[in-house]
């Protein structure tokens, strides 16, 4: 397959230093896709997990000497932290190894559309005021993870190739977590709709997702633990979300080029 070659991308809660990972099919994603400029919007290493457990497979190692080289050969990479990897907030507007952090940035797409770009736990009730019951929550997740390798690993053993997440099929079955996800995207929305910005970038809650919503434009990374997901701006600015799976692509959401130009 060859590389593909973007003006921007956005990936995030890539949960390194986990089990939950992906770290071969991202590994094959960085590899196959490049862009001018790289933003890793939060939950890049998970010191939540390496608190409980230390893990570190060699692959994780590999993901963090990819990021690094893409930063050494001109990829313009920006850093914005998310709750998962908090600490990494102190560090606002330092420099390490060519990838600058920030808490939150402005982007601005060739179409001339101005994107907040957050992780997005400030705009989860649960996350900024209930931590404990975030952190509940997390080790329930982990355990939906857990078994969900175990399906995965079963499902390729049998030649089934087609892409299904457990946590996924949960969070869609149990109606206050749909309701938490829509409460999450309408307090961004509201939150954000006068500050002078077309539409948030975001991640977090693990849903990607391209929406127009009262003509503010949500758009969500989703994750690199359940459904290998990230949001690219091609060379004419229009953005597109896809689901990548190891030497193939395929588009899941292809958006942004209608609600884009219909935002004044």
């Amino acid at each position: 397959m060859t590389t593909s070659i973007y003006r921007t991308i956005w990936i995030s809660d890539l949960h390194i230093g986990s089990t939950q990972c992906q770290a071969d099919t991202l590994l094959d994603f960085l590899k196959h896709n490049d862009s001018d400029k790289l933003y890793l919007v939060g939950d890049i290493i998970d010191f939540w997990a390496l608190s409980k457990k230390m893990y570190w497979p060699r692959d994780h190692n590999t993901v963090i000497q990819k990021i690094l080289r893409k930063a050494r050969h001109g990829t313009q990479i920006i850093y914005v932290p998310g709750n998962h990897d908090e600490n990494v907030r102190d560090y606002d507007e330092y420099v390490f190894g060519d990838i600058v952090i920030k808490k939150s940035d402005i982007h601005t797409t060739k179409q001339g559309k101005r994107f907040l770009v957050v992780h997005g736990d400030e705009y989860d009730t649960i996350a900024q005021h209930h931590r404990w019951m975030a952190k509940l929550g997390a080790v329930g997740y982990d355990w939906l993870i857990e078994i969900n390798r175990i399906l995965r690993t079963i499902r390729r053993f049998l030649g089934v190739q087609s892409h299904f997440s457990l946590a996924a099929f949960v969070k869609f079955k149990v109606k206050n977590v749909v309701k938490f996800m829509s409460d999450y995207e309408e307090t961004i929305v509201k939150t954000l709709k006068h500050e002078g910005v077309d539409g948030v970038i975001c991640g977090h809650i693990h849903h990607a997702e391209i929406k127009d919503i009262e003509g503010f434009l949500y758009v969500n990374t989703g994750d690199f633990v359940e459904s290998c997901t990230a949001i690219i701006e091609h060379q004419d600015g229009h953005l597109e979300l896809i689901r990548w799976q190891k030497q193939e692509v395929e588009t899941i959401a292809h958006s942004s080029q209608a609600p884009l130009s219909d935002i004044s």
